[in-house]
């Protein structure tokens, strides 16, 4: 096959599967243009690659770290690919992302396709991610128990302060609308960006987490501070107390979730893709908090918040109606955060 053949294919299979295994980036990814919307896709495409790996119940925690270092060398080693292909056939779960895992030759006969620069910032984060899932598989083969804020922060940095400073990167690279200077001062913010995103999906998703994923994410030092623990975060008769203990990762949303603000309101008004990008994460983040706190019962409940298909698209019209004004940004975050 005709390597331009296999350029299509691969491009292709990556449009295909990308909203399949999203929900919020699906749409943002799509409004960037040419060379960075394909870059910025094969990066979250692999992000969810080794998401996937990092979670696959079938697997020990020992195999999962073997994986992660099979998936870091297939940034360099054009056969690894192929490898890691074969030694994942047996991850089920849902089904798009075991689908993704399979044709992991394809995302990264994608990635290569991309121009050196995106490539590099590419391998560099995607990288850190991996070996830092690696560090708490291998910390917690169990199950992920988070023990404090400390830690709690540090996990963070690894599965999205990274994508973070990637995105930083990756806009600097493409737009010539973000000079030094600008790029500097969104660089200094990029990290809270990505961590805020992170923080609400974990708020959102900790039933979830617990049954589903045997991962708890909540510090057991909070929990314990007001009597609770990880053995008890579902406990109905401890709602209360576990809820007390949530408020402080709440706190810490809104803490990053304004200065997440901050870096959208850096993005130079005329690179309009990439506000929009990094707008609809962030509005749709405000709103499952804002959801997430008037919904007291969810966790003895276990269901997950998500705000409505309405309001979701209500948001994405006026983003494209706002997106030039900071003005007019800053009124939507209010209207996001406290309808």
């Amino acid at each position: 096959m005709e390597a331009s053949s296999q350029s299509q294919q691969a491009d292709a299979f990556c449009r295909e599967i990308l909203p399949a295994v999203s929900r919020t980036f699906a749409l943002s990814i799509r409004l960037l243009p040419g060379e960075l919307g394909a870059a910025v896709r094969d990066a979250y495409l692999l992000c969810r690659i080794a998401d996937t790996l990092e979670d696959a119940p079938e697997l020990a925690a020992d195999e999962k770290a073997e994986l992660l270092v099979l998936f870091r060398d297939c940034f360099d080693d054009d056969d690894a690919p192929r490898e890691l292909a074969r030694r994942t056939k047996r991850i089920g779960g849902d089904t798009a992302h075991a689908r993704l895992v399979r044709n992991v030759e394809i995302v990264f006969r994608s990635f290569r396709d991309r121009r050196f620069e995106s490539r590099a910032h590419i391998r560099r984060w995607v990288q850190e991610m991996a070996d830092g899932m690696r560090k708490f598989v291998l910390r917690y083969p169990g199950g992920i128990r988070i023990q404090h804020v400390e830690e709690y922060r540090e996990y963070c940095y690894y599965v999205a302060g990274t994508v973070g400073y990637l995105l930083t990167d990756l806009w600097r690279a493409h737009s010539s609308l973000i000079d030094d200077a600008r790029y500097e001062q969104l660089r200094s913010k990029s990290r809270a960006f990505a961590e805020a995103l992170q923080t609400v999906n974990i708020l959102k998703d900790v039933a979830t987490d617990a049954e589903s994923e045997n991962s708890i994410y909540v510090p057991e030092q909070l929990l314990r501070l007001h009597g609770s623990g990880h053995a008890t975060i579902l406990a109905p008769e401890l709602l209360a107390q576990n809820r007390q203990a949530l408020s402080t990762l709440i706190d810490l949303a809104r803490h990053d979730l304004e200065e997440a603000k901050s870096y959208l309101l850096l993005i130079p008004r005329r690179a309009v893709s990439i506000r929009l990008f990094c707008a609809l994460p962030l509005l749709f983040a405000y709103a499952t908090l804002r959801d997430l706190t008037r919904t007291p019962d969810a966790l003895a409940r276990r269901v997950v918040v998500k705000i409505s298909r309405r309001e979701v698209k209500a948001l994405t019209l006026l983003s494209f109606a706002s997106v030039g004004s900071n003005s007019a940004l800053g009124w939507l975050v209010g209207r996001a955060r406290g309808r």
